[in-house]
């Protein structure tokens, strides 16, 4: 039987067996996150977390484009100039989803087949079970719209090999399946002509024994090639060093280096700096704590004007020329990325709805 959410049918939720499954269901948007969504699966979750009879958990997205393109952030857009407490509400949500996602007390398959950036790697890439596939896309792109990583993303980043995640976290880039084995955003890979029959076997299987039986090899990650550039380069806490020691690179990699020198000058300057200092931060805080850092971050970019007009040039009016203010890495001084991480009027509360029934799992 299928239940539909609260909120439409912008997400739905089916017991098959001893499976539950959460369908992302807005494909023309890439199943783009809004705030009705998030609260229903986060209500969903917390039920379905001391029902037993739910053994495994699947979160899906509809449509052939992806699992989730992220939150929906033409609303951010259009809640900017109204004072950002809409997005600040969904923000509070969404993040103590991703908490219970990370601790969940059974397991939590996420199929990140097709697009998975921003939110679609917070509703994913905290999961147990992370499954990639040959079309899977997934990253961080937040600093091309003036904001930082956040649902968690810096916490996952940080933990990344070498400076491979402070690499993805500035330059925003997408990553294919391999590469987010290899940066710890996901488990397995499975063919994504395999997809049909490992949801189906998740019905009456362990998640372990369903993965088994479809998993393959991944091929080769390309990040994993290139570690020596990018743990010598991204070393340090300065955001313009880091684009000096790239542009002047010139052993094996020298391209590729100064295409992601090209690309963090292409970005917020602001973002740059600001997603640093919490990747660099995040390294030492828990999950719970980077994600009280990232909300207090959030909050100030809601008042910065690089938020909005990312925002603008990239999705609204798509003229992919922001204006950015400050307009460069070295006008950007330690006390502004400081002001990003100082409490603001509100602060996260992850127990908001109450203790929640769940424990740390670990990944299969």
């Amino acid at each position: 039987m299928t239940d539909i959410a609260p909120n439409g049918n912008d997400v739905l939720f089916e017991r098959r067996g001893g499976l539950a499954a959460i369908t992302l269901n807005r494909p023309k948007a890439v199943n783009a996150l809004t705030a009705g969504m998030v609260e229903a699966v986060l209500g969903q979750l917390t039920a379905w977390a001391d029902d037993d009879g739910v053994a495994t958990v699947l979160v899906q997205g509809a449509g052939e484009r992806g699992l989730c393109a992220g939150g929906d952030i033409v609303a951010i857009y259009q809640d900017i100039p109204q004072g950002g407490a809409r997005t600040a509400d969904f923000w509070q949500t969404e993040y103590r989803m991703n908490s219970l996602i990370a601790r969940y007390p059974k397991p939590y398959v996420a199929l990140m087949d097709g697009l998975v950036l921003g939110g679609g790697v917070g509703i994913s890439a905290h999961g147990s079970v992370r499954v990639v596939t040959e079309r899977t896309r997934t990253g961080m792109p937040e600093t091309t719209i003036g904001f930082a990583p956040d649902v968690g993303g810096t916490f996952l980043l940080a933990r990344a090999p070498g400076e491979t995640g402070t690499h993805a976290g500035l330059t925003g880039a997408h990553l294919d399946g391999p590469d987010a084995l290899y940066l710890g955003l996901a488990d397995h890979f499975v063919p994504s002509s395999e997809l049909p029959r490992l949801v189906a076997a998740l019905e009456d299987q362990s998640a372990e024994a369903a993965v088994g039986r479809c998993a393959r090899e991944a091929p080769p990650s390309a990040l994993a090639g290139q570690r020596e550039w990018i743990d010598s380069c991204y070393a340090g806490n300065d955001a313009g060093d880091i684009v000096g020691r790239l542009r002047a690179w010139r052993g094996d990699g020298a391209a590729e280096a100064a295409r992601a020198a090209d690309s963090i000058e292409a970005k917020s300057p602001t973002s740059v700096k600001v997603t640093l200092e919490s990747l660099r931060r995040a390294r030492t805080l828990t999950l719970d704590e980077v994600l009280a850092q990232e909300y207090r971050a959030g909050l100030h970019f809601l008042t910065h004007p690089d938020f909005r007009e990312g925002i603008r040039a990239q999705v609204v009016d798509k003229d992919r020329t922001p204006r950015w203010n400050p307009p460069g890495l070295g006008r950007v001084l330690p006390e502004h990325v400081a002001r990003f991480f100082e409490p603001g009027g509100r602060e996260l509360d992850l127990q908001a709805g109450g203790d929640l029934p769940v424990k740390e799992a670990d990944h299969v």
